[in-house]
């Protein structure tokens, strides 16, 4: 999915990563511009249309998009694609950046397991009275459904990654409203007693995470609440383009059923044209989707997407961003030269 000033020039790194030449895995890809341009153009029917291809397919990679401020203008592509897809998860894990000194001491990582629909984004709004006298109004809401989604993916990434589930929601202010994604933190922390948990309040979650012990985390949240976190947690490892973002819509038995994997940060104007911009967030963006294929060749790749990426940093490869001088394709040349050196040595290994 096509998108606007920098991030479309970031999704084309991601897709110079995927070339069957790079990962000797064949993919098919089915382009749609989501440019602001042609959302307009198509009053967001190119934005449905895509939403379609990926329940037919199961996975969608996205680039950054504009979302206009006007209010009758054509507003979020990524709500709308939520919504299409039944996006339940929105995961986003901060980890260390080699040779990037890390906030507060923070080494292990750090998975936020947001809410993707619902509470304050989508909420009806209102004013009434005038002058001093004006009040205004929302009304939020979530479903048990996405809060046992939620709550059930939180605890199965982290029996899969030896992480603690940690946070949560205000369920002492909000005991009906925030108090229902915190029942479902419980139900699934019976669910899963293999499992570390620590329940906080949001509050107190932010505060401890600056005085973090190194232990690997993850922390279920509401949509705002996450919304805000996941942008902190990351900055606390370097770089909001250290990560990707991944939106997942599930089965009826909790499995993911369709998978958009795009990077957690903008469009980022000021660097459009200059290629200054950090490709690393898409291009694992791209390694992120691989590893949800049945397909060891996938998996293979995803591997090797990772473990180049970080390693090019670790070697002084940068962007500015993050300490260095390199320009988005020197980065993306050094991700793609190492990671066709590992998928042919790998090969060469696989009869030993």
């Amino acid at each position: 999915m096509q998108g606007d000033q920098t991030g479309q020039e970031l999704l084309e790194e991601s897709l110079r990563v995927l070339d069957p030449s790079v990962i000797q895995l064949d993919l098919t890809l089915q382009p749609f511009d989501l440019s602001l341009e042609n959302r307009r153009k198509t009053n967001n029917q190119v934005v449905h249309e895509a939403a379609d291809a990926m329940r037919k397919s199961g996975y969608g990679l996205k680039a950054a998009t504009i979302t206009p401020e006007t209010k009758n203008d054509v507003g979020s592509p990524n709500a709308i694609l939520r919504k299409s897809i039944d996006g339940k998860v929105i995961i986003r894990t901060g980890r260390r950046i080699p040779g990037v000194r890390p906030i507060a001491g923070t080494f292990a990582p750090i998975s936020v397991i947001r809410m993707a629909v619902g509470d304050a984004y989508g909420a009806k709004e209102w004013r009434e009275g005038e002058g001093l006298d004006e009040v205004a109004f929302r009304t939020e809401t979530i479903d048990r459904k996405t809060c046992r989604a939620v709550a059930e993916f939180a605890f199965r990434h982290a029996k899969k990654t030896h992480a603690k589930v940690f946070g949560g929601p205000k369920y002492t202010v909000s005991p009906i409203y925030e108090g229902m994604l915190k029942e479902e933190m419980d139900a699934a922390s019976q669910r899963y007693p293999e499992v570390a948990y620590e329940p906080q309040l949001i509050d107190a979650t932010y505060a401890l995470l600056l005085n973090n012990n190194g232990e690997p985390l993850v922390i279920p949240a509401l949509n705002r609440d996450g919304d805000c976190l996941s942008d902190m947690v990351l900055q606390l490892f370097g770089s909001i383009a250290g990560s990707e973002s991944v939106l997942i819509s599930f089965d009826e038995s909790h499995q993911p059923h369709v998978v958009m994997a795009e990077a957690p940060h903008g469009t980022a104007p000021s660097l459009f044209g200059k290629n200054l911009a950090n490709p690393m967030a898409m291009i694992l963006a791209s390694a992120s989707l691989l590893t949800y294929m049945d397909d060891p060749k996938a998996h293979h790749a995803s591997r090797a997407i990772y473990e180049a990426t970080i390693e090019t940093v670790r070697e002084g490869t940068r962007t500015a961003d993050i300490g260095g001088s390199a320009t988005t394709t020197e980065f993306t040349d050094e991700v793609i030269a190492k990671i066709q050196t590992k998928l042919e040595v790998w090969s060469s290994l696989d009869n030993l």
